[in-house]
């Protein structure tokens, strides 16, 4: 490949890049792995003569999906010695030109409802999902990505879409200034230890669910109820001490608690709200997840 076409090639990989991190970040659910996976197939990339390729968006989607399919059958080994809940890692969306909250689908396809609705799929039906339903790929491209037969693609399609339709929830995009606020009224119940402030945030069967893989400090299993919930994180609070502090975020494109102790990130609560209540919290301490969660990363479509 000439140096020309190397440049080309590279400034392809560059444009597309955005689509091609959200492809596989929401195939695996980790942006770490999907940073990995990127970096693999632009490899893989600058070994290919562009010159044969027609489609350059199709080529690359498909290379990136078979990656992520790779990498997910092989983290998915590792997930069955995982202690306690496995959550998909926090995506910090880069705030680019383009408002990725203006594009409604794109928005709640990474949303953490969403990402954990997508964790319940066998590999080949979260590819098919994602690559349709999500950035609109065609059935035949999809199943050369994927290495199988158009008709099973679309079986494949068929299973995934009643399978996520019967399990997702009513999407609502929060702004960030919505999301400060919640953040501000949230945490002051909570520093004060009002019971009865913070339940009233809080849905009747609100769930917090908490990432740690036995390497920090969080409950186990998942805590149900509001009393319960809030009485957990009035608790949490004392527990930071004076040397704790919360910062407001916006993860997934929904509302978030940023963790500290002193200068140490010990912790993202993504918070997911319906109908002005906080239904679902998901928390991640698990060290190795939290590495790299305050990189803001591009997402496209």
């Amino acid at each position: 490949m000439s140096s020309d076409s190397r440049e080309a090639a590279a400034g392809e990989f560059t444009r597309l890049r955005p689509l091609l991190f959200t492809i596989a970040y929401e195939i695996l659910g980790s942006a770490t792995e999907a940073d990995d996976v990127l970096q693999d197939s632009y490899l893989r990339w600058a070994e290919v003569s562009t010159d044969e390729i027609r489609d350059t968006k199709s080529y690359l989607a498909s290379l990136v999906t078979r990656q992520s399919l790779n990498a997910l059958r092989a983290a998915g080994r590792r997930r069955e010695e995982y202690v306690g809940p496995w959550l998909p890692e926090p995506l910090l969306v880069e705030q680019t030109a383009v408002d990725a909250a203006e594009d409604i689908i794109l928005a709640e396809s990474v949303s953490m409802a969403m990402m954990v609705v997508l964790e319940t799929l066998s590999p080949d039906e979260r590819a098919v999902f994602v690559l349709h339903d999500v950035f609109g790929f065609p059935h035949a491209e999809i199943a050369s990505a994927i290495g199988k037969s158009a008709a099973a693609v679309r079986q494949l399609a068929h299973r995934a879409r009643a399978h996520v339709h019967a399990r997702r929830r009513r999407y609502e995009p929060v702004d960030a200034e919505t999301s400060e606020q919640l953040t501000i009224s949230f945490f002051t119940a909570a520093a004060t230890g009002d019971l009865d402030g913070l339940m009233g945030m809080l849905a009747p069967e609100v769930v917090w669910t908490a990432d740690s893989d036995g390497k920090a400090s969080a409950a186990r299993r998942p805590v149900s109820g509001a009393e319960r919930v809030a009485r957990l994180i009035i608790g949490l609070v004392r527990l930071g001490g004076p040397e704790g502090r919360v910062e407001s975020a916006m993860y997934n494109g929904a509302p978030a608690f940023v963790l500290y102790s002193g200068d140490q990130l010990e912790g993202v609560v993504s918070v997911e709200v319906t109908d002005g209540l906080i239904t679902n919290f998901y928390a991640m301490r698990n060290p190795e997840k939290l590495a790299s969660v305050l990189v803001p990363r591009p997402i496209g479509r």
